[in-house]
């Protein structure tokens, strides 16, 4: 059987932590940020992890099954 390939957008996107999380960035931080406020626009700052529900996705995504 060949060697299955990662989905090139999947790799950019996610990270996998030492505890084998899956970690993210949050999005709507690229434009439109005048409407935006300064609270909401530092909360979508960090990083967050994928939810539990969507987990199994992104790992077949990664080829981490």
């Amino acid at each position: 059987m060949p060697k299955l390939k990662t989905k090139s957008s999947a790799k950019k996107r996610f990270v996998l932590t030492g505890s084998g999380k899956i970690k993210r960035k949050h999005a709507f931080k690229r434009h439109i940020l005048t409407k935006k406020s300064t609270k909401r626009k530092l909360k979508l700052t960090h990083d967050t992890l994928v939810h539990p529900h969507d987990v199994a996705s992104v790992k077949e995504m990664l080829n981490l099954k």
